[in-house]
């Protein structure tokens, strides 16, 4: 079980994105409920909030009347919808999902606990939104995988479920869930957001450490075949230089070899691609993590 309302990691994002179940810290719900109870008092008193009871963009000055507030966070959905593209990984979705779920539970955003749950449930459930690859635009936010997203919360768009893409009232049906009716600031709180950035970049950050780890087993098996020299790899080298990725490096190397015979080699000194792995393996890794 993966809990979201508190610090979150990459590995958190990882794991929920191949399935694990998620849940909520203590106090998200607290947080959440008292900042939307804030919300709605100032709502009632008529505070002028935008993109609550304004309109957005170029219509930010334009008053939308009490009984058009829903229908407003609806349609900005309804109208940011329209990525193209093959759809996103699930694994990706996924994380994207649990990402947002957590930026909500924070309680800074004013939405209502039902759509935080709900979130959950689809998590939870195996309810997993059909969001095309294309439509983000950058640190303005991820808006038409965002939107996408929602459709499924509001009984629109398509789902996966049960590895079967369908409509995304099917899905949450399948799945005992039933969808939700938007209410003030909700839609623009799960459309605004770099979720979807932050799920791509986890998951390449993920990958680029595995390859780190495995470039390290191609070294180590190529200095065992040319039975080379590990001399350059001896740990009071690396620590002169104090550079902790070439230190790391050299280590794996060494732990690898161990008691496969290999540490003095062949030769005096074995190409440079080979002695000097530790410094070029050391940077990638660095900056990586």
């Amino acid at each position: 079980m993966v809990r979201y309302g508190e610090r979150i990691s990459i590995e958190d994002c990882i794991r929920v994105g191949k399935g694990e179940r998620v849940e909520a810290a203590p106090g998200a719900r607290e947080r959440v409920e008292r900042t939307r109870e804030r919300l709605s008092r100032w709502v009632e008193e008529g505070r002028i909030m935008y993109g609550i009871n304004t309109g957005f963009g170029k219509l930010a000055s334009t008053r939308i009347p009490g009984d058009k507030l829903e229908e407003l966070q609806e349609n900005l959905i309804l109208s940011h919808a329209s990525g193209t593209g093959n759809p996103l990984s699930p694994e990706l979705v996924r994380m994207a999902m649990f990402i947002r779920l957590h930026a909500l539970s924070l309680g800074y955003s004013g939405t209502r606990w039902e759509v935080i749950k709900l979130l959950e449930e689809m998590l939870n459930r195996g309810v997993v939104p059909v969001v095309p690859e294309k439509g983000s635009v950058g640190a303005s936010g991820d808006l038409a995988p965002s939107a996408h997203m929602t459709l499924v919360l509001i009984g629109r768009g398509e789902a996966f479920y049960g590895n079967k893409r369908m409509p995304g009232k099917e899905a949450l049906e399948r799945a005992g869930l039933s969808p939700i009716t938007l209410e003030e600031k909700e839609g623009l709180a799960l459309l605004n957001g770099t979720h979807f950035l932050s799920a791509i970049n986890s998951y390449a950050v993920h990958e680029s450490l595995k390859l780190c780890d495995l470039a390290d087993v191609a070294l180590s098996v190529s200095l065992d075949a040319i039975e080379g020299n590990l001399s350059a790899f001896d740990p009071r080298i690396q620590e002169l230089k104090g550079i902790e990725g070439q230190v790391r490096t050299a280590e794996n190397v060494r732990r690898i070899l161990e008691g496969s015979g290999v540490e003095r080699g062949k030769r005096v000194q074995d190409p440079y691609s080979f002695r000097c792995a530790p410094q070029v393996h050391g940077a990638v890794r660095e900056l990586v993590e």
